[in-house]
C-alpha cells in the first residue's frame, strides 16, 4: 500500500494530469486504488465522475474524526476498483486554519481506510496551504509535477522544501520520489536549457523522460476516462511514462521488459 501526495507550487503545469495519470496506471493493472481531491477546483473529481457522492473533503476536514472519510469515499465511472472522496468549490474554506494540529485532519479521518487500497493517489491544490500541508502530512510519498520554464523550476524548489518541512515535523516516513517534467518539447531551446538545470539540481529525482505535450490528454479527461483506454501513439506514450512513474512509487514483484523509450540522457547529452 502506498500512498502519494501529487503537488505544484504553480498552477497549470499538468498536476491533476499526473494524479489521474497514475491512477490510470493502476487501474490498467487493477490495482485497487483511492484517489482524493484536495484541490477546490475539483478537476480530478470531475474526470472521475463519483458515482452518488454526498460528501467531500470539505465535509472530511471539517468532521476529522477517526475514520469517518470512509463514508465520503464513492465508486468512480472508471470502474475496476477506482474509489474517490470528491472535492467541492467549499473546500477554499479550509486553505487556512489555525487550529491545533489542524495539518492531521485528513490523516485522523481516514484512519486505517488506506489499508484496504494498493494506491492512494491525493491530489493537492497548487499552493503549501492548509489542504497541501493535510495532503503531505498522509502520505508516505511526495511526487512534484513542473514544466521546463523559469518559473517552474522555482516552484518544483519550492515543492521539494514543503516536503522536507513536512518530514521535519508531522510526517518524518514523507520522502518526495520524483520531479516530473510535464508538456516537454525537445525543439525548444528554452525547454532544454531548463531541462539540463532541473537535472543538476535535483538528479535522479527528475523523471525520465520527461512528459511531452500530448494533444490526446484534455480528450481523454473530457471523455472521463482513463488514459491506458486510449490507443493513440502520443496518450500510449504518456501512459508508458505513467506506469514508469508507478513502477518507481510501487516497485513491480517481478522486473518489467524494458520499453523501448526516449531517454533524458538524450536530451542532456
Amino acid at each position: 500500500m502506498t500512498v502519494v501526495a501529487v503537488l505544484s507550487m504553480k498552477g497549470g503545469v499538468g498536476k491533476t494530469t499526473v494524479a489521474l495519470g497514475l491512477a490510470s496506471a493502476a487501474w490498467d493493472r487493477s490495482l485497487r486504488t483511492l484517489v482524493i481531491d484536495m484541490d477546490p477546483q475539483a478537476n480530478a473529481s470531475l474526470v472521475l465522475e463519483p458515482v452518488d457522492a454526498v460528501f467531500t473533503t470539505s465535509d472530511v476536514l471539517a468532521d476529522a474524526r477517526p475514520g469517518v472519510a470512509v463514508d465520503a469515499i464513492v465508486p468512480s465511472a472508471w470502474g475496476r476498483g477506482i474509489d474517490v472522496l470528491p472535492a467541492e468549490r467549499s473546500l477554499e474554506h479550509r486553505t487556512v486554519s489555525r487550529e491545533r494540529n489542524s495539518a492531521l485532519r485528513l490523516r485522523t479521518a481516514l484512519a486505517t481506510t488506506p489499508r484496504s487500497y494498493d494506491l492512494v493517489v491525493i491530489d493537492c491544490p497548487p499552493s503549501l496551504g492548509e489542504l497541501t500541508r493535510n495532503a503531505l502530512s498522509t502520505a508516505d510519498c511526495a511526487v512534484i509535477v513542473t514544466e521546463p520554464s523559469h518559473f517552474a523550476i522555482h516552484g518544483a524548489a519550492e515543492a521539494l522544501e514543503a516536503v522536507d518541512v513536512i518530514a521535519r515535523s508531522t510526517n518524518p516516513m514523507l520522502r518526495a520520489r520524483a520531479v516530473v517534467v510535464n508538456r516537454f518539447d525537445p525543439a525548444d531551446r528554452e525547454h532544454l536549457g531548463n531541462l539540463r538545470l532541473l537535472h543538476e539540481a535535483h538528479g535522479e529525482l527528475v523523471q525520465d523522460p520527461p512528459l511531452p505535450y500530448c494533444a490526446g490528454i484534455p480528450v481523454t479527461q473530457r471523455a472521463m476516462s482513463p488514459l491506458h483506454a486510449w490507443n493513440s501513439p502520443g496518450s500510449q506514450e504518456v501512459a508508458q511514462t505513467m506506469d514508469d512513474l508507478l513502477d518507481r512509487l510501487m516497485p513491480p514483484a517481478r522486473p518489467a521488459r524494458p520499453m523501448p523509450r526516449v531517454s533524458l540522457a538524450r536530451y542532456l547529452a
